[in-house]
């Protein structure tokens, strides 16, 4: 049975800008979504509700037809208006899409794994997206990403890392932890046992457990991870050889040797990421793994680390059946990386700007860590982590240290990362990870004495 009129809840607000016919539909509409309005209610006429709310009657009119479209509502002939639906059920929370900020809200973020965005001349990057606009449409693009993408990686790694690899062999990727997630899922399967190094990459750690694969975290010294202490059974030991996450150091060549030696004899993938292996200061870095042994090693690399994660374009070198496998998952998911990246590294690659960038990054990020190091060795902070990278790591003896640390830091106006967040299990060594490459030079230098206080050794 229709119920009677209902008290409206109605406030009308005639300073607003709104429209006082908006303004009554979005309080009627709400009322009914809300369910103090419930289907069969009876409305009042367009002449009481004028009436009661002290309005003319063209605009309860007016707010009644356009509820009247929309659904909500249905005149009856000699009858009245009545509302026509129930509200549906309890409405979730909304949510907005960001969660939280990603980008720092600190003075100086000091953070690992950001790159010297600032450093890319602006011209160059400028130049590289016009010429990628200029071409046209496509219709169709290859799954393995665009031919002219893979050549030029091709030739980036047998630059700068030494890898004589053929365009025929790269894989275009969304970036290193993009191509872990097509690895579990094409390659991998729910149950597999994975080795990661502790402490490590968590993103990459994550990718692998929510793909339903098994983790097993193996501990690193100063040589990188510990091949002896791979657990049997395993399909893949994800690693990052040239410049370990977050710890700095580099594998040694014997354990190189060793851990590839495993591999074959066992049949398990290593999975090298080379997420900043173009950055070392001292000497050449050792030979990529990929090198050494292309039957078993999967190398993977990124652009987010020397230039920006604006691209959003990384690449996958790998033994036949793996690439096979990664192909078939994209055309059985009608995935592929976005070609945009790709153009635009290829334009930088092709006027040399990329060359260009990489030598000025080299050279900027060493006189950095310099700056760094001489600093912390004056004042007796010791420090972790080969001449290499855009981070370094100051050890400290407890948890409560690091934490204390941190929280300082950010009273302070800087953001510094802590090493308790890397490991997979309870943390076995505490310190704070110095990023140097996402602020100026000139900001660095100007933290570096309150950076030093709030890692200085206290004295117990």
């Amino acid at each position: 049975m229709p119920r009677g009129d209902t008290a409206l809840p109605v406030t009308l607000d005639r300073e607003s800008n709104v429209p006082l016919a908006v303004q009554l539909a979005d309080a009627l509409r709400e009322s009914a979504s809300s369910g103090h309005l419930r289907g069969g209610d009876r409305l009042p006429s367009t002449r009481a509700l004028a009436d009661r709310l002290g309005v003319s009657r063209t605009v309860t009119a007016a707010a009644y037809e356009q509820l009247h479209a929309e659904g909500w509502i249905l005149g009856k002939h000699g009858s009245g208006t009545y509302v026509t639906t129930s509200p549906p059920a309890p409405r979730p929370e909304r949510r907005s899409v960001v969660e939280r900020e990603e980008a720092p809200s600190a003075r100086l973020a000091l953070l690992p794994g950001v790159p010297w965005a600032d450093g890319l001349d602006k011209a160059a990057w400028r130049r590289a997206w016009r010429a990628s606009a200029d071409t046209p449409p496509a219709a169709y693009l290859p799954r393995a990403g665009l031919a002219e993408y893979r050549a030029a990686v091709a030739e980036h790694l047998l630059r700068h890392r030494g890898l004589d690899a053929g365009p025929d062999s790269v894989l275009a990727t969304g970036g290193t932890t993009a191509a872990v997630i097509e690895l579990a899922a094409a390659v991998l399967r729910p149950g597999d046992l994975v080795a990661v190094e502790e402490p490590g990459y968590q993103r990459a750690v994550q990718a692998f457990k929510r793909a339903g694969l098994r983790v097993a975290p193996v501990p690193i010294d100063g040589e990188g991870l510990r091949p002896d202490l791979v657990p049997g059974g395993v399909r893949a030991v994800y690693c990052s050889p040239a410049h370990q996450y977050p710890m700095g150091c580099r594998m040694s060549a014997s354990r190189r040797v060793e851990l590839v030696e495993r591999a074959r004899a066992h049949n398990f993938l290593v999975v090298e990421d080379d997420y900043d292996g173009e950055l070392r200061y001292d000497v050449a870095p050792l030979p990529l793994l990929a090198s050494l042994a292309p039957d078993v090693v999967v190398h993977l690399g990124t652009t987010s680390k020397i230039l920006t994660p604006t691209l959003g374009a990384g690449w996958m070198v790998a033994p036949p059946a793996v690439t096979t496998a990664v192909l078939e998952h994209r055309e059985l998911t009608g995935t592929r990386p976005s070609p945009a990246g790709q153009h635009v590294l290829v334009e930088l690659a092709r006027h040399g700007d990329l060359g260009r960038h990489l030598r000025r990054l080299r050279r900027e990020l060493s006189e950095r860590r310099s700056m760094l190091v001489t600093a912390f060795g004056r004042a007796g902070v010791p420090v972790l982590g080969d001449d290499a990278g855009a981070h370094l790591v100051v050890p400290l003896p407890t948890y409560e240290d690091e934490r204390e640390r941190l929280a300082a830091g950010k009273r302070r106006g800087i953001l510094l990362d802590g090493l308790a967040r890397h490991f997979a299990r309870t943390p076995t060594a505490h310190g704070v990870a110095v990023g140097y490459a996402g602020c100026s030079r000139e900001g660095l230098a100007d933290c570096l004495a309150t950076l030093v206080e709030l890692v200085r050794p206290r004295p117990r």
